[in-house]
This record gives C-alpha cells, structure tokens and sequence, in this order.
C-alpha cells in the first residue's frame, strides 16, 4: 500500500465517505464505492479493505436508527444470505473477478425485471403481494445477497429487492438494513482473514478511512429526513439498476 499514489488515496477516501452516506440512509449510494475501490486498487484486495470500512459505518447506522429496525424481517433473510456467503467463501479463491461481477450484475438486473413486471401485471389488484414473503423468494435472495457480499461487498441492491419488495416504510428499510448488513459484515471478517484477503496491514489501512465513513454515516440522516416515501424508493431503484449495469460493464 506504500505504492499508492495521491490519485488512490482520494478515491479511497471519497469511497469511504459514500460508504457512510449509504449506510446513514441515502439510498444506492454505496454502490459507487465498490467501482472507486477496484479502480484504486486490485479488485480482490479492494474487497478486503473495504470490508471493515463497511463494519465502520454499519456501527453508525445502528446506533441512529437501532429503533426502527424490523427483526422478523432479518431472521427470514439471514440463514440464507449466511449460506450465500459461504458458497461465495468457496467459490471467492477459485474464479475471477470479472465472472463473479458479471453474474451478479446479471441476476440484480434479472431480479428488477420480474419485481417490476409484476409490478405492472397487478396495478389493478387489491389483495396482498405475499410473493416478498414466499420462503423460495426469502431463500433464493438470502442466497445471491449472501454470494453477492461475500465476493464484492455487492448485497446492497440485492437486499433492497427484498426489504423494498415488503414493503417496508422508510426508516424501517434504513434501521433493517443497518442491523442486517452489521451482522452479516461481521460474519464475513473471519472468513476474509482466513482467505488471507484480510491482515494486520490491510486492517490498518482500512482504519486510516474509516473516520471518512463515520463523517458521512453521521450526515447522512440530517438529509433523509427531507426524502418523502416515493421518492426513496424511486432512487433505491434507480441505484439498483445502475449497480446491476454497473458490475456488467467494465
């Protein structure tokens, strides 16, 4: 890391203040941070920086809006976004990453398309959408959410097409969120040390960006709180969709 030029060091750190911007409730924003990161530096060891950068401003995000979390909603996903992240704990050494990427821009991009065309096929329905709570929905989303973060920090979308899919209001999707994506990042930790993508050094370096994250998981709730409802869930679709095209691009 002492090879980094000054060019690196500013996307990193403009990378960990969008991380913290996302994390404090500004939706899809910190799917920006994953393209500034591998353009800094090599897309595997991008990975293991960013990860505790994550956990930085996950922290943050639970302790604003630790109330609002929604836990029935977290113990139907987290089994299976746990599996997702072993297979991807398996599969992380054995492919590369522009295959992993495309695949999972790929399914997010296949995963908007059928939320929105079902959408449109029951505009004039008036009886519960129970697909969102259907156990092969919960189970294949935990499953591509997991693969997804384990092998990109890419989950946020996928976890959206879940949560926004409930129907949860504002804060409840920001406070679920926070406390899902904690615990998930934290699980990852052990799993990236063990691969050797996370060290001492990579942890140090990671430190150095994390007030950058703070400072922008600390502003960030200042601003949602002038967001309405439509337009939240507008601008999380949005990002989903550009996330997808965003890891099927070069």
């Amino acid at each position: 890391m002492d090879t980094l030029e000054l060019w690196q060091y500013g996307l990193i750190a403009l990378g960990a203040f969008l991380v913290g911007l996302g994390k404090g409730g500004l939706p899809g924003v910190g799917n920006i941070t994953v393209v500034l990161m591998a353009l800094a530096l090599p897309p595997k060891a991008s990975v293991g920086i960013l990860l505790p950068i994550l956990v930085s401003a996950d922290i943050i995000a639970v302790i604003v809006y630790r109330r609002h979390a929604e836990w029935q909603y977290i113990w139907k996903l987290a089994p299976w976004m746990f599996a997702g992240i072993l297979v991807g704990y398996f599969v992380f050494s054995r492919v590369d990453d522009a295959q992993v990427r495309f695949l999972i821009g790929l399914i997010l991009l296949s995963m908007t398309g059928v939320h929105f065309y079902r959408k449109w096929l029951r505009r004039h329905a008036t009886e519960i959408d129970t697909l969102p709570q259907h156990p092969v929905f919960i189970g294949s989303t935990g499953i591509i959410g997991g693969f997804a973060t384990m092998v990109a920090n890419a989950a946020g979308p996928v976890a959206a097409l879940y949560f926004i899919a409930s129907g949860l209001p504002k804060y409840a999707y920001i406070g679920t969120s926070a406390w899902f994506f904690l615990l998930a990042n934290l699980v990852k930790v052990p799993l990236m040390m063990d691969l050797e993508i996370i060290d001492s050094a990579s942890l140090r370096f990671s430190a150095s960006f994390m007030l950058f994250s703070v400072l922008g998981a600390m502003i960030a709730p200042r601003i949602v709180k002038h967001i309405n409802q439509k337009n939240f869930e507008i601008l999380i679709w949005f990002f989903v969709v550009v996330g997808g095209l965003k890891l099927i691009i070069p």
